[in-house]
């Protein structure tokens, strides 16, 4: 099992920035992918960007040039840092952590006012 922590939503005006971490815990293997997938009200739950253990990014073509993932492997956290943001990335932001399975976090509310 791993458990995933996330923190550091909240409220921001448009053109604003945010970051989001994400620790993980628990039975954790050393190749992984981590990542923050995002859930706006009545809609679907979208990729926003991923980062293996080895350093390799993706990420979603709305948030290319403003958003950045990063992490560190010795503390097993994720980061997301988010800049520009707009009032359509206003969402629920997960973490993610995938192995042989898949681990979430509970969530955390990122809005953006205009």
């Amino acid at each position: 099992q791993v458990q995933l922590v996330e923190s550091g939503g909240g409220l921001v005006q448009a053109g604003g920035s945010l970051r989001l971490s994400c620790a993980a815990s628990g039975n954790i293997f050393s190749d992984n992918t981590m990542g923050w997938y995002r859930q706006a009200p009545g809609k679907q739950r979208e990729l926003v960007a991923t980062i293996t253990s080895g350093g390799n990014t993706k990420y979603a073509d709305s948030v290319k040039g403003r958003f950045t993932i990063s992490r560190d492997n010795a503390k097993n956290t994720v980061y997301l840092q988010m800049n520009s943001l707009k009032p359509e990335d206003t969402a629920v932001y997960y973490c993610s952590y995938r192995d042989y399975g898949i681990y979430w976090g509970q969530g955390t509310q990122v809005t953006v006012s205009s």
